[in-house]
């Protein structure tokens, strides 16, 4: 006998999509001690361990959508995210002591800042088209910490860090 498919809805789809962000938050959560060991420049040290009580508050508040929609948090494991951090691996070992690597760790940590914000506002879309008003609120939160976070690692970029790529050691 065979058994018709279920139809996935949307709140479904939220669902998936928030359990990625979970795995995804989860991982960055143990990327960013390590990147803040690795760069150079204090200015980044410093924006790297503060992101890194921000993304513990982005898990808190996942667990609290996962309540609201009445579901367990749990992650599943997020491929993208894989790839940016392990990225961001590679280039700490292949750049590890010279000029280029404040560069290279700030190029990944905006790529995960840019997945994050595609990802925050694509769910805040769906809650609000689900109705899910206080998802909307938390996810919202989170979204404006990301974007502020994108904007601070590109001044720190723009002001020092790319300047300091170019130098000879």
């Amino acid at each position: 006998m065979i058994m018709a498919r279920q139809e996935k809805t949307l709140r479904d789809l939220f669902h998936d999509t928030l359990k990625d962000m979970y795995f995804a938050e989860k991982k960055i959560l143990g990327a960013l001690p390590k990147m803040a060991k690795s760069a150079r420049s204090e200015e980044l040290k410093a924006a790297f361990v503060k992101h890194q009580g921000e993304t513990q508050g982005h898990v808190e508040r996942l667990e609290e959508v996962f309540a609201l929609i009445e579901k367990k948090p749990q992650g599943k494991k997020c491929d993208a995210i894989v790839g940016i951090t392990d990225e961001g691996a590679e280039i700490m070992k292949d750049y590890k002591g010279m000029p280029a690597l404040d560069a290279g760790l700030l190029a990944a940590a905006q790529a995960v800042e840019h997945y994050e914000i595609s990802r925050y506002g694509t769910l805040k879309a769906w809650a609000e088209k689900l109705g899910l008003s206080e998802a909307v609120e938390l996810l919202n939160e989170t979204l404006e910490e990301e974007r502020k976070t994108d904007e601070a690692l590109t001044e720190i970029a723009e002001t020092a860090v790319n300047a300091e790529a170019d130098e000879a050691v």
